[in-house]
């Protein structure tokens, strides 16, 4: 029971980062990258592709008004995302751990049920996380790596000394990589663990209770 409130909390906040509109301008370092991490790429046309089929869901819908004046921010929230998965993704291999193919679905069916079934889960998380179908199960990835690697610490996350611990492993993960950040989006806060002036759902909202609209859990 525990942790499916849990990771329903967890699913219903993850990526709900809202980041600032930084309109800085500057010189590529790396022409075509929204971001670089590790040495390895976040192409602006990836990031592009997110934000476009976040959109069409978006215009598809008939509150599709105020979803789209709700995530005027939508390319730093994906981008936020994208980095803090690559960080997340190291950090879960050194610590020996993984999200196999069945956590996910198995997860992703208890949201489902919970919700009412799969159509209600997709429109619950289009309104509040952004997320397409298809970007769903990445959602659902995250938060099953998160679970698992703070496990692998022996972080009680319902602490605020566990959830310290685990952001203290996300810091050192992320200066090990170095993330390079293309103005235009802002600048990566190393000690957050975030884009600019982004919130970090899965550590300020994890002891909470999930209020009623949000996503019943499994996720």
């Amino acid at each position: 029971m525990h942790r499916r409130r849990r990771t329903a909390l967890t699913l219903s906040a993850a990526l709900l980062a809202a980041a600032p509109l930084l309109t800085a301008c500057g010189n590529d370092a790396h022409p075509g990258a929204a971001a670089v991490v590790g040495g390895e790429r976040i192409d602006v046309s990836s990031l592009q592709a997110q934000v476009r089929d976040v959109r069409d869901a978006q215009q598809a819908s008939p509150q599709a008004a105020e979803l789209i004046k709700n995530t005027g921010q939508l390319s730093q929230v994906k981008l936020n995302s994208m980095i803090f998965d690559e960080i997340l993704q190291k950090a879960a291999d050194d610590a020996g751990v993984k999200a196999s193919r069945k956590d996910i679905q198995t997860t992703r069916q208890a949201a489902a049920q919970q919700s009412g079934g799969e159509e209600q889960l997709a429109q619950m998380l289009l309104q509040q996380g952004a997320l397409t179908p298809d970007q769903i199960d990445a959602a659902i990835r995250r938060e099953v790596l998160m679970s698992k690697l703070a496990q692998s610490l022996g972080a009680n996350t319902t602490t605020p000394e566990g959830q310290q611990q685990v952001l203290a492993v996300l810091v050192k993960t992320s200066e090990e990589l170095g993330i390079d950040v293309n103005p235009r989006y802002g600048a990566w806060d190393i000690k957050q663990v975030r884009l600019g002036e982004a919130k970090t759902p899965w550590l300020t909202q994890v002891t909470k209770e999930a209020p009623p609209e949000q996503v019943p859990t499994g996720a």
